[in-house]
């Protein structure tokens, strides 16, 4: 897993030159052992690696490195090299190969982001879903038990929902659950995430976000929400926000207080933001 990890983590031009490298090296072994021995399937190692890690027109790249390496290998560990058709026909045989596995990779790897990125989508809003959320807000807790970061979570909730269903429809109410993740999308920095939890419960995550930013953000989601959203339906929202100076040992604290807060202000007043900060400042 380290590999993997340390290869998602290379520039893809990095892992490129890496897959030639290793094109080239297993050519030169394939051409100092002679024909006797056969080192085709170590050729699709520089392959996999590039469809799966780069991308399809990389591990066809490598596809057509690796047929002309075994072409030349074949070519070197004769000991006397005449022209045969059948040696061509081989490599066109070879290269095939190696452009079905690049294919077949790259497709596998596409198709593989994709479901991981349904399972991870709200499918009526396009943001994050709850299992995202999640595990959004366990990485900020490992950060900030490491490095002392601060974070921010926020729970909202749409007051008088439930009217909308009853009196123009669910269609009526999905369009209003779109607009309001498409408004707070708008208003957030690029580096914060929105998330439906369920229902017409929505959540945010302020990375490396403490009191004075995470007040701003909120203002601005606030004032959003006023503006594209209550003007055009009957409805308010009630916010709880929480900043974790040091984070709680478990998500279900972390959360916990912000859903806390955000039904305190459904009970008492509704329309309202309640703010808390958790912990004391790095020093």
């Amino acid at each position: 897993m380290k590999l993997v990890d340390l290869l998602e983590r290379m520039p893809r031009s990095g892992i490129t030159a890496v897959a030639l490298s290793l094109c080239v090296v297993v050519g030169v072994l394939d051409g100092t052992t002679g024909s006797d021995y056969s080192l085709v399937p170590f050729y699709f190692v520089p392959v996999v690696l590039a469809a799966w890690f780069v991308g399809r027109k990389a591990g066809y790249l490598l596809s057509l490195a690796g047929a002309l390496a075994w072409l030349l290998a074949e070519m070197v560990g004769r000991e006397r090299y005449h022209f045969e058709f059948a040696l061509l026909w081989n490599d066109l045989m070879e290269l095939l190969l190696f452009l079905l596995s690049a294919l077949v990779v790259s497709s596998l790897k596409g198709a593989l982001e994709r479901e991981n990125g349904m399972a991870r989508t709200d499918q009526l809003t396009g943001i994050s879903n709850r299992r995202h959320y999640l595990e959004l807000v366990t990485g900020e807790m490992r950060r900030n038990h490491r490095y002392k970061e601060p974070f921010t979570v926020a729970y909202l909730d749409i007051d008088k929902f439930k009217t909308i269903n009853d009196a123009m429809g669910h269609a009526e109410g999905d369009k209003l659950l779109r607009q309001v993740a498409n408004v707070i999308v708008s208003a957030i920095r690029e580096t914060d995430t929105v998330a439906r939890l369920g229902g017409d419960e929505f959540a945010l995550l302020l990375p490396n976000t403490a009191e004075e930013s995470a007040l701003t953000v909120a203002a601005k989601v606030r004032q959003q929400l006023k503006k594209d959203v209550e003007s055009c339906w009957p409805i308010t929202f009630s916010m709880g926000l929480v900043t974790y100076m040091k984070s709680p040992a478990t998500i279900d604290e972390v959360i916990g207080r912000a859903d806390r807060l955000m039904y305190e202000v459904k009970e008492e007043s509704k329309d309202a933001l309640r703010y808390e900060v958790v912990g004391e400042l790095p020093q």
